[in-house]
């Protein structure tokens, strides 16, 4: 019975794809919106990695992986849009709109040190922190052992320590 579950699962019918999905749609706007800073930017990302989620659900084997499997495709696609728009992190958009979405300098600030954190210090500390993901969790999205993601939120702490 569970093997054809599992079979079921990867040649999961649209209806089904889509509940999933949605449950997991307000996790996927938040973190586009964490590393994009913009909700046009964010609907955009979760549009294009439902897509391709959609393009790819065969290649997932196991119905308890999806969760970290999208996750893993919206940072995907936040990344090609942050390098289609040849652009980092947000700084230029945090100082175009300062007024309007920063209450405090020490917010902009941070945001800022963000920008010169290396990327894979930065995906750990935005999923602990942002998205108040256990290090367990992390591990499965970025399909890295946990004791790698406990050294990268160690080394991602100390190199904001630094820049702040």
């Amino acid at each position: 019975m569970e093997e054809v579950r599992l079979a079921d699962f990867a040649l999961m019918d649209e209806e089904i794809f889509f509940e999933r999905l949605y449950v997991e749609h307000r996790k996927m706007y938040a973190i586009a919106f964490s590393y994009l800073r913009t909700e046009t930017d964010a609907l955009e990302v979760v549009q294009e990695a439902s897509c391709r989620a959609w393009m790819k659900r065969k290649k997932l084997k196991d119905e308890q992986s999806f969760t970290s499997w999208v996750i893993r495709i919206t940072i995907n696609c936040c990344m090609d849009e942050l390098r289609r728009k040849k652009r980092v992190f947000p700084a230029e958009t945090l100082e175009e709109n300062a007024v309007l979405e920063m209450t405090s300098n020490d917010r902009i600030d941070l945001e800022r040190a963000m920008v010169r954190m290396k990327p894979k210090y930065r995906h750990a500390v935005m999923l602990k922190y942002y998205q108040d993901m256990t290090t367990v969790e992390i591990a499965k999205v970025l399909e890295k052992p946990e004791g790698t993601i406990k050294t990268w939120l160690r080394e991602g702490l100390k190199q904001l320590r630094k820049y702040l």
